[in-house]
Parts: C-alpha cells; sequence; structure tokens
C-alpha cells in the first residue's frame, strides 16, 4: 500500500497548508517540462499529483488513515480532479507528455430502447423489429461535413495536430502546456464551406428499423448491447452502441427465481389425503400430468427437471417447481359437516362440539 505522506515528504499530522506546500516544491522539481531527459518523471509526477488528490481532500485522507485503499478509478475522476490540480499550479494541462492532444471527430451516440417480452417469448427467443431515431451519415456530404466539391483542409493554426503549446508563467516559473486548438477545436482541420443539408456535422437525424434479436432464457431487467448499432459517428468516425433493456410481463401461471420457474397447485383435504393426479401447465404453452401421491403435505414441492428457463448463452435449462397448497374449506353443508365428524370419529381426533361452532357463527354475524 502506498504511503501518501511518505511520498509528499510529510508527517502523518500535517496540515493542509504543509500539504500544498510540500506539493509545490515536489512538483517544481519533478514536472516533466522540467526534466526532458528523464524517461521516469512522468509516473513520479502522477504518483505526487495522486499523494495531494488523497492528502488534500478531507474525507478522502481520513478514508486513507483508516487503511482504507484507492483504486485508479477513485483517483481524478471527477471534473475536480487533476485537471484542477493542474490548473491550479501549472495553469493548464500537463504538457507534452499528457496534453488533450487531437481529438478528432466524435464516436456516435448511444441508444436505448426497451421490448417488452412475455414469459413464453423469454423462454424461446424472439426477433423484434424496433424503431428508433438517430443520427445517419448525411447523404448529400457523405458525412465529411463539408459542400459536395470543397473537402476539409488541414488546420492552419495547429497544422493538423488539433493542439497548440502554450508558454505560461505560473508560481513554478515558466511552464510548457499543451491547449485544444481553437480553431479546429482540436480536430486538426477546418471546414471552410460546410455542407448546408447538415451544416458541417456529416450526420442528420433520421427515423430507423432495426432488428432485434433476443436470446432465449433473458430476465426481466436484462441490458443487452449490439456493439455498433447506435448513431454514426462525426465525420466518418465509429458509431455508437444499441443498448436493449427487455421488459418482461408478469405471467398468471408463473413466478421466476432465476432460472426456475415455480406454479402453485391448489388441493382439496380429500385430494391431498387420498392422493390425485393433476396437469400442469409448462412454459411453452403446452401441460403435462404429474401424480400427487396420498398424504401429501401443504407446501410439499415436486420439482420437474429441465422444464424451467433456459440459461441465457449457457447449455441447460433450470427447473419448474411445483408447490402444493391444500385448501382448508371455509363453510360445510350439514352433510359435509357429518361426514367430516365420522371421519374424525375414525381418527380418533377431537374437533369442536357442533353446537359450540354454530354459536360462534351466530355471535360472529351479530
Amino acid at each position: 500500500m502506498k504511503d501518501y505522506y511518505e511520498i509528499l515528504g510529510v508527517s502523518r499530522d500535517a496540515t493542509q497548508d504543509d500539504i500544498k506546500k510540500a506539493f509545490r516544491q515536489l512538483a517544481r522539481d519533478t514536472h516533466p517540462d522540467a526534466n526532458p531527459d528523464d524517461p521516469e518523471a512522468e509516473a513520479r509526477f502522477r504518483e505526487i499529483a495522486e499523494a495531494y488528490e488523497i492528502l488534500s481532500d478531507p474525507q478522502r485522507r481520513a478514508a486513507f488513515d483508516r487503511g482504507e485503499q484507492f483504486g485508479a478509478g477513485d483517483l481524478f475522476s471527477s471534473f475536480g480532479g487533476l485537471d484542477d490540480i493542474l490548473q491550479q499550479f501549472f495553469g493548464g494541462g500537463f504538457g507534452g507528455f499528457g496534453g488533450m492532444g487531437r481529438r478528432g471527430p466524435q464516436r456516435g451516440g448511444d441508444i436505448s430502447v426497451t421490448v417488452d417480452l412475455d414469459l413464453s417469448e423469454a423462454a424461446t427467443g424472439v426477433s423484434r423489429s424496433i424503431e428508433v431515431t438517430a443520427p445517419e451519415r448525411c447523404p448529400a456530404c457523405g458525412g465529411s461535413g463539408a459542400e459536395p466539391g470543397h473537402d476539409p483542409r488541414r488546420c492552419p493554426t495547429c497544422n493538423g495536430a488539433g493542439q497548440v503549446q502554450v508558454a505560461r508563467q505560473t508560481m513554478l516559473g515558466s511552464i510548457m502546456t499543451v491547449s485544444e486548438c481553437a480553431t479546429c477545436q482540436g480536430r486538426g482541420e477546418v471546414i471552410e464551406t460546410p455542407c448546408k443539408m447538415c451544416a458541417g456535422q456529416g450526420r442528420l437525424d433520421a427515423d430507423r428499423s432495426l432488428t432485434v434479436e433476443i436470446p432465449a432464457g433473458v430476465d426481466d431487467g436484462t441490458r443487452l448491447r449490439l456493439s455498433g448499432r447506435g448513431g454514426v459517428g462525426e465525420r466518418g468516425a465509429p458509431p455508437g452502441d444499441l443498448y436493449v433493456r427487455v421488459r418482461i410481463a408478469p405471467h398468471p401461471e408463473f413466478s421466476r427465481i432465476g432460472n426456475d420457474l415455480h406454479h402453485r397447485v391448489e388441493l382439496g383435504i380429500a385430494e391431498a389425503a387420498l392422493g390425485k393426479t393433476v396437469s400442469v401447465p409448462l412454459v411453452d404453452g403446452s401441460t403435462t400430468d404429474i401424480d400427487i401421491p396420498p398424504g401429501t403435505q401443504a407446501a410439499t414441492v415436486f420439482r420437474l427437471s429441465r422444464q424451467g428457463m433456459p440459461r441465457l448463452q449457457r447449455r441447460g435449462r433450470g427447473d419448474l417447481l411445483i408447490e402444493v397448497d391444500v385448501r382448508i374449506p371455509e363453510s360445510l353443508s350439514a352433510e359435509q359437516e357429518e361426514a367430516l365428524r365420522e371421519f374424525a370419529t375414525l381418527r380418533g381426533e377431537e374437533p369442536a362440539e357442533a353446537k359450540r361452532r354454530k354459536r360462534k357463527r351466530r355471535n360472529r354475524g351479530s
């Protein structure tokens, strides 16, 4: 684990002013523009900047003091990270070793759509045609952004580099920094006669029909990424991606947990005691019969192997789990009550007396 205090050469109880002063001095000595012949200068400067990023933030410093570690994604990840440190101490970017460079045409934007399925479609996979509105290549200029007959030309300010070097006077002295070329906005070329149809953008919004293949086994909320199916890029840059979110409607017969399907079967007391053959639905719309043995208890679960959902992009399927729910009648006719009492006598059970049961019913109704 890196010791950021040691990197900056300060004690663990150093004040914020001490930390800032130490960073300023080390940055003066290690900045790559001040050490053009040292190939390790960039790595040292980044390490010093990383230490300052952690110790200058009270919350991150406290986390570091507790022993927490920071990955690359935790550092300089926000607008107020490394860019602000460089702006504060150098008045711009890293200079020759970390400047913005030529930006070039921008990649196309991503598109996000939602596709609604029922459970059987999710089990088998399905092709869906969808309509999207996204940037398409301009038919007039072919995506160049220039009016036909007028090609883009190299930027005269940066000579096609997309960036310019500027000497800045900072507290560290004269520092050579690199900035995006203001003439071409970092693209390295300029369009003197923009395309009239797309105003020099090289693309126009248009309606497009796409066919999306939804694989078998998708779950509700699954997000599929189709590379290169999004909006076209700027002036010949690569297109963006298409993200398809799957939404599956609830099923009246099944609930889904992972790749397993759950179905509930209701039985009467006699059916559970004596057994029964029941017809069970399957996700493909067909049915199958299963035998419920005599004496089956409530909440008993029967498993039908490989009758659940397919495993997404893998072999095999989940199972169909059938749970038994034994219904207890809430009211009985006189004949049913008499038969049930005879059964109770044979079983040696002692249910409540009939008169007491009738009295309780009257009390509940009053």
